[in-house]
């Protein structure tokens, strides 16, 4: 994919997190201050669809770093990672133990027909060129009544007015109607479309900044320090400062889906 020149450098300074893996704009790590908006935001929707994973067999198609997978497993029967990255997926192994981790397609799921209760996708549909084959693949592999639990970007807000995503990293960003939409095409039943959102201590953030997520991306596309309130706030930023609600999903931030398989 050729990057748009007049888009934002999304990759930020050469970081490393805690975890070890570096910072490239294409996955979330976590243990870095300038990185903690993003990493809550993502958070807060593992959190949100964790109950879904209570002592099934789940699998991460996309797992990135694993901090989710791990999540997961706190509940989960077995959690699965898969990712296509040789050193994400070495990271992993190492340092999230319960996660069974494996490398693989996300278009050629290496397992059985209905072998797995659940599927999770968080924030990575959007950079998939074959989301229809994708979710093909988790339609086989999931058991009758198993689950798809999904977020992504809401295209509406997050590339507002533009033909193609504002992150070059991502290949098709979704509206909850597309997201239904595809999801409903591939066989799924959908049984919760909702919306993640800022709640009031980043509402709060939003008004002192204009936008809190604008403010940071201001910084990543000058290069220059952060400024010292800005990074305090966003530094102070938990899961628990954003909402998903199944109301005005058009004006969410990110896209939270849970899909059946009849």
């Amino acid at each position: 994919m050729t990057a748009d020149p007049a888009a934002p450098d999304f990759s930020g300074p050469d970081l490393s997190g805690s975890a070890g893996l570096p910072l490239t704009g294409e996955r979330t790590v976590p243990g870095i201050p300038e990185e903690n908006y993003w990493f809550r935001r993502h958070e807060a929707a593992y959190l949100m669809l964790a109950p879904y994973c209570r002592d099934a067999v789940v699998l991460e198609a996309g797992c990135g770093e694993g901090y989710g997978a791990d999540l997961l497993a706190r509940d989960a029967r077995a959690v699965i990672g898969l990712d296509y990255d040789v050193l994400t997926t070495l990271h992993v192994a190492r340092k999230y133990p319960q996660v069974r981790m494996l490398r693989g397609n996300l278009v050629m799921l290496p397992f059985a027909d209905a072998s797995i209760d659940v599927v999770a996708n968080l924030q990575v549909i959007e950079h998939l060129w074959e989301q229809e084959r994708f979710l093909a693949e988790c339609l086989r592999v999931l058991r009758p009544g198993g689950r798809l639990l999904v977020t992504t970007p809401n295209r509406i807000t997050f590339s507002p007015g533009r033909d193609t995503p504002l992150n070059p990293f991502h290949t098709r960003e979704l509206s909850g109607a597309e997201l239904t939409e595809l999801l409903v095409g591939a066989g799924f039943r959908v049984e919760v479309m909702a919306g993640l959102r800022h709640g009031p201590a980043l509402l709060d953030a939003d008004a002192r900044f204009g936008s809190i997520i604008q403010a940071q991306m201001d910084v990543a596309v000058s290069g220059g320090p952060w400024p010292a309130d800005l990074l305090a706030s966003v530094e102070a930023v938990t899961s628990a400062d954003f909402e998903i609600v199944e109301s005005d999903v058009d004006a969410s931030l990110d896209l939270v889906g849970v899909a059946i398989k009849p």
